[in-house]
């Protein structure tokens, strides 16, 4: 496939040529569910907890004797009846994450990339240099290249500049390539890509 690239004035400089299976494959919407819901699973803290009968403080000293009081039959004021007492089945910590499939993620996130390429959200600039760490400059750029609604921007982890333009800005993500996954990128209006990040997606997807 062959996408225009355009300069941060949204001026055409020439055109990139990209794989099909990465960019223009058949967008298969069910493995969007399955690694979006894994990464969301992934991000469960799991630290919810609570105490047993055997854990709270308390004495552990019979309450009355057994028989002739008329009242229940009690063994510990730390039983889950009394207050203060333990919980009976309380939560513990767990982890919650869990990995699909090498070829569903793979599938995922070449589904993803070809969803916005086909529905025209996805803009290749040449670079994203910016000359200073300027917010209102990045969305002077984002303006021009008509994706100021929501946009996730990818390119190399060094580009200080965009990275600290953009984290004032709710409507716009910044990622280096081998950090894009499917859910940033489904739950963003846009994609943009420098050039050598739209090439390193390629290679990672095509590995």
């Amino acid at each position: 496939m062959k996408f225009d690239v355009f300069n941060l004035k949204r001026e055409k400089t020439g055109e990139i040529e990209l794989a099909d299976q990465v960019f223009g494959a058949e967008v298969k919407e069910q493995l969007f569910y399955e690694v979006v819901k894994a990464q969301l699973a992934s991000r469960r803290a799991g630290t919810q907890s609570a105490k047993t009968r055997s854990e709270v403080a308390g004495s552990s000293k019979k309450l009355y004797k057994q028989k002739g009081t008329g009242n229940a039959r009690h063994g510990s004021i730390r039983a889950p009846i009394y207050r203060g007492g333990g919980r009976a089945l309380p939560p513990t910590p767990r982890d919650w994450s869990y990995r699909p499939p090498r070829q569903v993620r793979v599938g995922a996130l070449k589904s993803a990339l070809s969803l916005l390429a086909k529905e025209g959200r996805l803009v290749i600039v040449d670079a994203m240099k910016l000359d200073e760490i300027r917010t209102k400059g990045l969305v002077a750029a984002l303006k021009a290249l008509k994706v100021d609604s929501g946009v996730l921007l990818v390119d190399a982890k060094e580009n200080d500049n965009l990275r600290l333009s953009a984290r004032n800005l709710e409507t716009a993500t910044v990622l280096p390539p081998e950090g894009v996954n499917v859910y940033d990128i489904l739950r963003h209006d846009h994609l943009v890509l420098s050039q050598d990040a739209a090439k390193a997606l390629e290679a990672r997807c095509l590995r």
